[in-house]
């Protein structure tokens, strides 16, 4: 597809440059420059994933009863004042 894009006038006279040296077109250097541009920003808009932030150690302690909400609490406010 044809299309027309204003640039800067240095910009594309450096890329009309690296074109020349690097022996391909000013049309593959720009086509390249924004599929790397496309990809970089799909890749910063990756979907949140969260981190793993479990932890060792033996599940409930001595004493303490799954689900007993109450115990629980008293565990962790003991010597606290709570």
């Amino acid at each position: 597809m044809k299309t027309t894009v204003e640039l800067n006038d240095s910009l594309f006279e450096e890329t009309k440059r690296y074109a020349a040296q690097h022996h391909t077109t000013l049309r593959a250097v720009i086509e390249s420059a924004l599929h790397t541009f496309l990809k970089q920003q799909t890749a910063a808009t990756a979907p949140f994933r969260l981190r793993c932030a479990t932890f060792s150690g033996n599940g409930l302690q001595a004493g303490i009863q799954e689900g007993d909400w109450n115990q629980i609490r008293s565990r962790i406010c003991e010597g606290q004042g709570g």
